[in-house]
């Protein structure tokens, strides 16, 4: 398998086809395992324009809207619904009865320890030592079951390293669709990756995604391919 592409677009061009031949049957998926790659101008998933030229475009108008919701932090779908005009239905099943869930990935790295910012917490390790390993932002905590009723963040951590004077990223995932989640997180996680490089006033460097499962549901590989 390829693990290294030039953008994001390219790299769902190539594991599309490679899942649905290659992949496991698992949990009504075609499923690969443990499979890592990196991504050397993550700017370039701001250009998807449609997915392997099949039947769906990449809704870019919602990918920025997910954006801005992470932004404000607050786990409350109708705070998407608000920004994006609708709360889509998937949202509409993650949530509880009063609106709210827990893979709001901007209110997962505002949550810290003490009550502290680890988006903060990584910009500060980052500026007082460009060398640290510390620079991590943990989402998905195993310890915390009891809260996950309706829906569990899919990535487990993200972290930060500073080489040649450019920021890289590696985005650790214990699940991941590549039809719907992959376009919208790649593009959420590189606009913080770009936000953290802006704070440090340094360059964007590379985007290394690892998925412990990387999957297509057999539904949409009944629509592309059936």
């Amino acid at each position: 398998m390829n693990n290294k592409f030039k953008t994001a677009n390219e790299a769902f061009h190539y594991l599309m086809p490679y899942i649905v031949e290659h992949g496991i049957d698992f949990d009504n998926t075609r499923a690969l395992f443990n499979v890592g790659f990196l991504i050397e101008d993550p700017h370039w998933c701001h250009s998807i324009t449609n997915r392997n030229g099949v039947k769906r475009d990449f809704n870019l108008k919602y990918a920025k809207a997910e954006w801005q919701w992470y932004l404000t932090g607050l786990p409350n779908v109708k705070m998407l619904g608000e920004i994006y005009g609708k709360v889509p239905k998937i949202w509409q099943r993650m949530a509880n009865e009063e609106g709210y869930v827990n893979s709001n990935y901007g209110y997962q790295w505002e949550r810290g320890d003490s009550h502290t910012s680890q988006l903060d917490n990584v910009i500060s390790l980052l500026r007082n030592n460009p060398n640290t390993r510390q620079a991590v932002i943990s989402i998905y905590d195993g310890k915390e079951h009891q809260d996950y009723k309706l829906d569990t963040p899919c990535t487990y951590a993200i972290q930060f390293t500073i080489l040649n004077n450019k920021l890289n990223m590696c985005v650790t995932m214990r699940s991941n669709d590549l039809w719907y989640g992959f376009c919208n997180d790649q593009y959420c996680f590189s606009m913080l990756q770009q936000l953290v490089a802006d704070k440090l006033d340094i360059p964007v460097g590379t985007y290394y995604h690892f998925a412990h499962n990387l999957h297509l549901y057999n539904n949409i590989i009944d629509k592309v391919y059936g």
